[in-house]
């Protein structure tokens, strides 16, 4: 065996030659399973999901900037009167806020403009969770319209903690009204749904964070090296409450992957594959 192991490796080289040269495989990026506290990509067979997890979760509102003339007359009227309206999304890693690039809808779902009775702000909702997130708010939201998800799509919307505007798109049948607010907080350097729709919308793939799961000083200065599973988690939901756009914080159980070996939790990160 040894003595043909050379052959070996130049055949294998040989054919990988042809597969990249015929464009059969190409190198590039995408979230991978990432365990910081081996720094090393998993599969998902390396994987556990224990009992007992706890996440923080948080509800956010994104400051709608611009409605296309495409959308309805109505939407356009109440997403920019009375200045302005949100969208509320939810997320259970507010450590990929800064990687956020759009919010996603499912075409097919009923959406509505409320009205938070308690703050007089205008928020876009799900309507299959209208109860749930008035209940999560403690508040009254009374609705103005209802319009179908394709409506929304395009609508631009103001990040909370950085200078740029980000769209919001149809997403995939994985955006129900089982939990959450019906609107996906999308960040496809950190999420396999996530990645598949930014790739069909060519959005930008942010994935601030390197080996060791500290965030990099693409994040901002502020928040360069914390740890995105510890104090870069709590810094970001620090600076959407700064910014005004943090709705509710609170604990959430739930399954997450954690690393088979250290027993720690993982990560979805941005790698090169081939």
């Amino acid at each position: 065996y040894m003595t043909l192991l050379p052959e070996y490796e130049a055949a294998q080289l040989e054919v990988f030659g042809k597969m990249f040269l015929n464009g059969h495989i190409y190198r590039g990026k995408k979230p991978v399973h990432w365990s910081p506290s081996s720094m090393t990509a998993l599969a998902e067979a390396e994987l556990e999901y224990p009992e007992g997890h706890v996440s923080q979760s948080i509800y956010v509102a994104f400051k709608v900037s611009d409605v296309p003339d495409s959308a309805p007359a109505q939407l356009k009227e109440l997403l920019t009167a009375d200045g302005g309206a949100s969208l509320a999304v939810w997320t259970t890693t507010p450590w990929t806020m800064p990687a956020n690039a759009a919010v996603a809808v499912n075409a097919k779902l009923d959406y509505s403009v409320v009205r938070n009775e308690s703050t007089g702000e205008t928020l876009v909702v799900a309507d299959g969770l209208r109860e749930t997130v008035q209940a999560k708010l403690e508040t009254t939201l009374t609705t103005l319209a209802t319009f179908k998800g394709s409506d929304l799509e395009n609508v631009q919307y103001q990040h909370p903690m950085y200078e740029r505007k980000s769209p919001v798109i149809i997403g995939g049948e994985y955006i129900t009204t089982d939990a959450g607010t019906g609107l996906v907080h999308t960040a496809p350097g950190h999420g396999q749904d996530d990645y598949i729709s930014g790739m069909k919308y060519g959005l930008p793939l942010y994935s601030p964070v390197d080996n060791a799961g500290l965030f990099t000083a693409e994040a901002g200065s502020d928040l360069e090296g914390k740890d995105v599973l510890g104090d870069g988690n709590v810094l970001c939901i620090e600076k959407l409450t700064a910014a005004g756009a943090l709705l509710k914080q609170e604990a959430y159980n739930h399954k997450y992957p954690y690393d088979w070996r250290t027993k720690k939790p993982t990560i979805f990160r941005t790698t090169e594959q081939w």
